[in-house]
């Protein structure tokens, strides 16, 4: 846990990527083109805690359609800044079989945790799966998957805010800030 003087250094020293501003009006088009592919299906939909309940908090509200909300706990970061082996800490309660699934993330990074989640919901028998991620992070690295909805572009840096932590702090911040180079 990083101490009250570091968190506030980190954010001091960090380089804004998108504004407050910026980040409403990502939602906004987000949850437009979600309503737009999934309105009449009813989609369960899965937050990935803990990096994307701020970017489910923000986007549910503005899907104006019947949905079922469940979430599932996996991470190969365990507050560092790269990732390890993928752990599995809390797979959905609500069965994903037959339904349409639509998982929010809050970054797609190299695309692990996001296959891994993707792999686990087909094989546990879901008609469709739909990922909605908050940023994606541009790499030269090819990715396994590709999300089907993307608000925001980050560069090839750490970021954090909106939902994303660094050393598990920062979270909460309205906007995305990334880590000097």
């Amino acid at each position: 846990m990083l101490t009250y003087q570091q968190a506030q250094q980190i954010l001091d020293t960090a380089e804004l990527i998108y504004s407050e501003q910026t980040v409403a009006q990502t939602i906004h088009r987000m949850a437009l083109n979600i309503t737009q592919l999934l309105s009449q299906q009813q989609p369960l939909v899965l937050c990935v805690m803990g990096g994307a309940v701020v970017f489910a908090g923000q986007l549910l509200p503005k899907l104006p359609f019947p949905l079922d909300f469940d979430y599932l706990h996996v991470s190969r970061y365990n507050k560092q800044l790269h990732g390890g082996e993928i752990q599995w800490r809390v797979e959905p309660g609500e069965s994903v079989k037959d339904r349409v699934v639509l998982v929010l993330d809050d970054i797609l990074d190299e695309g692990i945790t996001l296959a891994a989640i993707r792999d686990k919901v087909l094989e546990n028998g879901a008609k469709a799966f739909y990922s909605a991620v908050f940023t994606e992070k541009e790499t030269s690295r090819p990715k396994p998957l590709q999300a089907d909805f993307v608000g925001l572009t980050v560069p090839d840096r750490y970021v954090f805010g909106f939902g994303m932590d660094i050393h598990g702090a920062w979270r909460n911040l309205p906007a995305v800030y990334a880590v000097k180079d």
